[in-house]
């Protein structure tokens, strides 16, 4: 049973439960960008939000990633396995856009020959900086042998992604991914959604993720929910 609460971030709310070694995710209506600097609220956008990482860690797990993700509670509270969160952000690019054209010479658009993996230091109060494999292991937030199971992982995710969102008419330029311990292994944690994917539809070029809200792009709502009819149409039955 959902107890009281744990954390609250961006978008989603972290609860305790009756056991220790599980937790309530519940995703939020709540939009933020630019270090949370804007702000506001999308209809349904949890809700969406919940269904689709639901849809995509189930298919994950099918496919051999061990991940946090148990079971639905609600339509927009996931119930998880407490995992000691790496403080590492992996960001697999595909297709050049965002920060990477603005702090290299990369034009936007450009294909990568092969996946660009990132690896940012998770922290609000450093604003996300970018990591090597030397810095992370001084400040002692993961040992060499973690990261090369959590590069090994973040590439075998992509290339699961990319294949399965092209199946649905996107195009995957990066996305983030977050990474626990549990048991002493390491699992796949927090979330794949519309607010962690840079998504394109593959016809038109158009964003169809939180960019709509950073960029004032047009009807965020209307386009989470495109995504969720193409990944979990069930949920519009």
């Amino acid at each position: 049973m959902k107890k009281e609460q744990l954390y609250s971030g961006k978008a989603k709310t972290i609860y305790k439960t009756d056991d220790p070694k599980k937790l309530v995710v519940e995703f939020r209506d709540s939009l933020t960008a630019f270090d949370g600097k804007k702000k506001s609220e999308a209809a349904r956008k949890g809700y969406y939000n919940a269904q689709i990482s639901r849809k995509i860690f189930e298919m994950l797990e099918k496919e051999g990633i061990k991940t946090h993700y148990i079971d639905m509670v609600s339509d927009t509270e996931m119930l998880v396995d407490a995992v000691e969160i790496v403080l590492i952000e992996v960001i697999p690019r595909n297709i050049a856009a965002g920060s990477i054209t603005r702090k290299y010479p990369i034009k936007e658009g450009t294909v990568f020959k092969k996946p660009v993996v990132v690896l940012d230091y998770k922290s609000d109060e450093y604003s996300d900086p970018m990591l090597n494999e030397d810095i992370a292991v001084a400040m002692g937030v993961a040992t060499y042998e973690e990261i090369a199971q959590i590069r090994s992982m973040a590439l075998k995710i992509n290339d699961i992604l990319v294949k399965y969102l092209d199946s649905k008419g996107f195009l995957l330029p990066d996305f983030k991914l977050e990474f626990g311990r549990k048991d002493g292994e390491i699992v796949l944690a927090d979330e794949i959604s519309c607010d962690t994917c840079r998504l394109w539809d593959k016809s038109t070029g158009q964003s169809m993720d939180k960019d709509i809200f950073r960029f004032d792009k047009g009807d965020l709502s209307k386009a989470y929910e495109e995504v969720a009819r193409r990944i979990v149409p069930e949920i519009f039955k």
